[in-house]
């Protein structure tokens, strides 16, 4: 939608394009389901939704909800004074209610029963779900629906299970998917949830052990940690979750009689030290295996679980599994991407005087390998090559690129005697040829000590942020010289030599643009940070200052992986 505009419905106002997570979600739910924005404009709605109001999604999304559906029961206009759904939104608080009417196309209203409630998706605060159903005489006849917990109304389970579906889905760390699963179900569902979950050594470790008190969630670490095996000749609750048999209601009486396995014994112990009369317990699959076990309890609350309560509890569990084999699945490609970098990557030289250090962060959300890198290594004509560069891409592409770029750079370097730019020259023209690297950006240098105890930097600059050149005084700044076109772009300009002398104590810093480019700003934003954090470093040894620089300077919403060079000469 390019702007407003106004039609026999009401005004139309343009919206951000809801994801298709968000989508989904919404769809995963039994009743009409739609979110609004912190306007009360529709932004996402699902295909229940637009039978039951007679609408397309395009006929619904962007307009205000209110003036577009609420009506009173003869078709009027309801004022939003009179509007219970409406004054809900505006206090943003949870509410529910019936006897409510919702505007049909052809000018005839339906009843519906409803809740409202603030509804967090991606972290994104401002929005909240409606979920509606016809009222009994309005009803479609369909399967009947499975039988209400008894503490949620069915509109409260049905959103429950979409913020469910948003909340576990939309994060692939383990740890951060166990405690959105803990605030989810404590204190709505339970007074204690634990979780049980099978290593990728076939081993059962009792993950979380948390507990409600008051509006917070406490863990009881000295309840988690490794558990005994699982029997398969075990029929006790837990042990037939943990196999993926069954889901049970259970209590403490069960786990008093004779233990048949080690399992038995920890959970008579949790019983006792909960003090837990009932409890729902329910395997955690995903679609290849069983991966844990999720136990609900109830202690504070007298009301015990029934076996009308296991069809929600298993609905959640099958959520959590799914969220947590695929944060299994990213951390494995993490864990093997990572190997494959640290091999692709160098180990620095030693020289004698010189201090050097390197760091290599990967792409938050990239799969830990990228076109970052950095390189050091002696010459035939015994200086010392420094290097660092960024070929495009944060992918197993982008890395097979970069080595090979490295790979031809030393190659030319230590069989050539001659300037960078010459050195870097024959690279570009190489690359075109024999790489399927498109772009890149680099920057080579030569170091070599001098007899009156300063050092000589030589470099030439393609496309890449210019150094840092810091020194022990802690006057900072950037050697721009030397500045050519990047690589790849077909053009053969003579490449430029620069050169500076390092005074004694002097601190160089390489790095790539991922330390320094932040989104919305100008690069110079992030450049004068780098100036001034590692000015401020620069009497801290050069590992620390390394270290410091990372964490100072690269920006909380960096997409990119960074690489980091730097060396210091002897005072």
């Amino acid at each position: 939608m390019e702007g407003p505009q106004d039609t026999e419905t009401g005004r139309r106002d343009a919206v951000a394009p809801a994801s298709a997570e968000l989508s989904q979600a919404l769809d995963a739910l039994g009743a009409g389901a739609y979110v609004v924005d912190e306007r009360g404009c529709i932004i996402a709605v699902n295909a229940r939704a637009e039978v039951m109001l007679g609408r397309s999604t395009d006929e619904l999304v962007g307009y205000d909800a209110h003036e577009l559906l609420h009506r009173g029961s003869h078709g009027q206009t309801l004022p939003h004074s009179q509007c219970a759904m409406r004054q809900a939104f505006h206090e943003g608080r949870s509410a529910q209610g019936a006897g409510e009417y919702f505007a049909l196309p052809d000018g005839s209203v339906r009843p519906i029963a409803w809740l409202i409630t603030p509804y967090a998706f991606d972290d994104e605060g401002g929005r909240t779900l409606v979920i509606f159903h016809a009222e009994e005489s309005e009803q479609e006849p369909g399967p009947a629906p499975e039988a209400p917990t008894a503490t949620l109304t069915e509109l409260e389970r049905l959103a429950l299970l979409a913020e469910a579906t948003a909340q576990l889905t939309s994060t692939l760390d383990t740890e951060e998917t166990l405690r959105r699963l803990s605030r989810l179900v404590v204190p709505r569902l339970a007074d204690w949830v634990i979780v049980d979950l099978i290593t990728e050594r076939d081993e059962v470790w009792r993950e979380v052990v948390a507990h409600a008190e008051g509006a917070t969630i406490k863990r009881h670490e000295d309840l988690e940690g490794p558990m005994p095996p699982v029997l398969e000749e075990s029929q006790w609750p837990l042990s037939r979750a943990l196999r993926g048999v069954a889901s049970t209601v259970t209590g403490p009486e069960r786990y008093h009689r004779a233990p048949d396995s080690g399992i038995a014994v920890e959970q008579r112990h949790l019983f006792d030290r909960t003090g837990m009369h009932s409890a729902a317990i329910a395997p955690i699959r995903s679609t290849r295996e069983v991966l844990g076990a999720l136990t609900l309890g109830r202690a504070e609350n007298p009301v015990p679980y029934t076996s009308a309560d296991l069809p929600l509890v298993e609905d959640i569990a099958r959520r959590a599994g799914l969220a947590l084999d695929n944060a299994r699945l990213y951390q494995r490609q993490r864990k093997v991407a990572e190997t494959m970098q640290n091999h692709l990557l160098p180990q620095l030289p030693r020289v004698p005087g010189l201090e050097m250090t390197a760091r290599y962060l990967p792409a938050p959300d990239a799969s830990q390998v990228g076109g970052d890198w950095y390189d050091a290594f002696p010459l035939s004509d015994g200086t010392t090559a420094l290097a660092i560069g960024d070929v495009a891409g944060h992918d197993l592409e982008a890395a097979s690129g970069m080595a090979q770029v490295r790979n031809m750079l030393r190659a030319y370097a230590w069989s050539q005697n001659e300037p960078p730019s010459r050195i870097v020259s024959w690279l570009d023209e190489a690359m075109e040829h024999i790489t399927d690297v498109r772009m890149a950006t680099m920057i080579f240098a030569r170091i070599e000590a001098l007899d009156d105890g300063t050092w000589r930097l030589s470099w030439t600059n393609a496309g890449h942020p210019p150094p840092l050149l810091i020194g022990r005084d802690g006057v900072a700044r950037f050697l721009e010289d030397g500045h050519g076109v990047a690589l790849g772009t077909g053009l053969r300009a003579r490449r430029p030599d620069a050169e500076a002398v390092l005074e004694p104590g002097s601190t160089l810093v390489l790095y790539t643009d991922g330390l320094v480019e932040e989104h919305g700003k100008i690069i110079d934003v992030g450049l004068e940070r780098l100036r001034r954090h590692a000015a401020a470093s620069v009497h801290r040894p050069l590992t620390v200052l390394a270290d410091q620089v990372l964490r100072r300077v690269r920006p909380d919403d960096n997409d990119d992986d960074v690489a980091l060079l730097a060396l210091r000469t002897p005072v």
